[in-house]
């Protein structure tokens, strides 16, 4: 598997590929994965059973060993895009298998896109932000020494981290018009999204404000700063690097979570997946297209975040 650094024989290396093989070749058999592929390949000399299973996850599991050995010949950067390639061929590989029409998939596309994708962006960017100013005041609150408001913010925070998303967005579409007030579907999904999110980030918020050593704090005030001065001027800023990546991840958890507003018939994408397949029974043609669409988008916001945190991050760096 490769010889050591003093130029013999890595023994280290090469217990490491024997249990990624054993490991390999035990999840395999167990699944039966390639049986059906390899099946074909052997018939000749393997019968169909436990046989075929053995030497087809033995095959991959060998496969998967000689692939990680050829791969620690390369850089750092080419070993992440070729795996993130043979995932994507795998992919894509698993999605034909299930005879799809393309032709279906390209007809709807557009119409998933320009009213799906772009529905489920609007709500989520809206909620989002409604949910930092939720969050930013709720955390405020869990740490001022305010009795009445700590009550309260400590109040909305345990119900809406402990309840579900679904059960919410009903309380919020079905039970407000009993007490007079008529919510369309739209705002309602937004406020539901608002409010799970939010009592989340309070959380994030709280955390990160509590971070910032409190000699900070007392150096402000030291300095005959206001307590609201100190905060903007002086906590807030360190803490917003750690308050982003756990709320960027908040935000593609809610992308994906803004799905079930479709129980209100919200024309978002989970809910055109599922009706535009309908008429011509190609269900999976449009549940694996929404997947897809979901994936890019959380790709791409991936990115915008990481780029954020890299800008907030440059202190650090100095």
């Amino acid at each position: 598997m490769g010889a050591g650094v003093d130029g013999g024989f890595d023994y280290a290396r090469f217990r490491n590929a024997l249990i990624l093989f054993a490991a390999a070749s035990a999840l395999f058999i167990a699944l039966n994965v390639g049986g059906g592929f390899f099946g074909g390949l052997l018939a000749p000399a393997l019968e169909p059973g436990w046989g075929l299973r053995i030497a087809a996850g033995a095959v991959l599991a060998l496969l998967l060993v000689l692939n990680v050995e050829i791969l620690r010949l390369f850089p750092f950067r080419v070993q992440v895009a070729v795996v993130w390639l043979e995932f994507l061929f795998l992919a894509l590989a698993f999605f034909h298998s299930f005879n799809l029409s393309y032709g279906f998939i390209l007809s709807r596309l557009p119409f998933l896109i320009t009213q799906g994708a772009f529905t489920t962006l609007y709500v989520s960017l809206v909620a989002i932000a409604i949910a930092f100013l939720i969050a930013l005041v709720a955390a405020l609150a869990k740490l001022s020494h305010n009795g009445f408001a700590y009550g309260i913010s400590g109040f909305y925070i345990s119900f809406f981290r402990g309840t579900p998303l679904l059960l919410q967005i009903y309380l919020i579409y079905l039970g407000l018009p009993q007490m007079g007030f008529i919510v369309d579907a739209v705002p309602a999904g937004i406020a539901a999204l608002a409010l799970c999110y939010g009592a989340y980030m309070a959380e994030i918020f709280r955390a990160g404000i509590q971070a910032i050593p409190s000699g900070q704090s007392e150096a402000g005030r030291a300095l005959g700063l206001k307590s609201g001065i100190v905060m903007r001027k002086i906590v807030m800023p360190q803490a917003i690097k750690l308050i982003i990546p756990p709320t960027g991840n908040q935000f593609i958890a809610m992308l994906k979570d803004s799905s079930l507003i479709s129980v209100m018939g919200v024309w978002e994408l989970m809910f055109l997946a599922r009706t535009q397949g309908r008429s011509e029974f190609k269900h999976l043609e449009m549940l694996i297209t929404a997947a897809l669409i979901y994936w890019a988008m959380s790709a791409v916001f991936e990115v915008i975040q990481s780029r954020i945190e890299r800008h907030y991050g440059k202190s650090d760096l100095r």
